[in-house]
């Protein structure tokens, strides 16, 4: 696992935006996860940027989503397809038919469980994660005590969960559902690379316990230290907790030009 650690959430979109272009000058056809919150803003807006004023190209790319409310209707402000399109793939030029998420209208939800995993596989699986880290450790929407090798399935948010993201329903936590459809764990330490971000000091204490606490579904972050390729990035207030910060920063200064994350 590598740590990087950085002043301010724009330097935190930087370190990230560069490991996508570096997926995109590789590969052919790069799969990216993507997440939302408020933690990946930084990056897909210097994404959306560096397209914009660069030249950067998203052709033959795909997006996968993390997670999908359950509940809301067709075109709902909330769905979390809505989102990425307005804060990320439109920006890009990433066409809709590339943008893919659990189809959670129209179908029964456990089958479309099915049918994501299945259209991952196809995909070639993901090259490079994006993920953010709730409060109490969660990543996606696997809360604590979900099962470390499980697959895209439907779970029950927290009310701490429902309380974090009702700032996406104008501050009503009752207009946020309780259901969604959500990558498992096992899907996402599928994914070749692995990008954690966090930034804010109310990130540090759950971050520290994902980095250097044992590994255990009390804080599914944590699996993250199992997987042979993952970069966490993180702002100098989310770094705080950690016991082993000034090894991180001097690793970091020293690494190899020639060794990318």
């Amino acid at each position: 696992m590598e740590v990087v650690v950085v002043d301010g959430e724009e330097k935190a979109g930087l370190v990230v935006a560069d490991i996508f272009c570096r997926a995109l000058a590789s590969r052919e056809r790069p799969t990216f996860g993507v997440a939302t919150g408020g933690s990946p803003l930084p990056t897909y807006a210097e994404l959306i940027r560096r397209h914009r004023e660069e030249g950067l190209s998203f052709a033959g790319a795909s997006a996968f989503l993390l997670d999908e409310y359950l509940g809301l209707s067709e075109g709902h402000p909330g769905l979390y397809r809505t989102f990425i399109e307005e804060v990320f793939a439109g920006g890009v030029g990433l066409p809709a038919e590339r943008l893919f998420g659990p189809q959670v209208h129209g179908v029964r939800a456990d089958a479309a469980c099915a049918e994501y995993e299945e259209r991952i596989e196809r995909a070639g699986g993901i090259d490079v994660q994006l993920l953010g880290i709730g409060g109490d450790g969660h990543i996606g929407f696997n809360e604590p005590s979900s099962s470390l090798a499980s697959r895209t399935r439907i779970k029950t948010l927290t009310q701490e969960t429902r309380e974090d993201n009702a700032r996406f329903f104008g501050g009503d936590v009752e207009a946020v559902p309780m259901h969604v459809v959500t990558m498992g764990i096992g899907t996402i330490m599928e994914a070749r690379h692995l990008v954690l971000v966090a930034t804010g000091e109310g990130k540090a204490e759950c971050l520290a316990r994902a980095i250097e606490g044992p590994l255990t579904a009390r804080v599914p972050a944590s699996v993250l230290q199992m997987h042979p390729h993952v970069t966490v990035v993180a702002d100098e207030a989310a770094a705080s907790g950690l016991e082993l910060l000034e090894y991180y920063k001097e690793t970091y200064r020293g690494k190899p030009d020639w060794q990318s994350c």
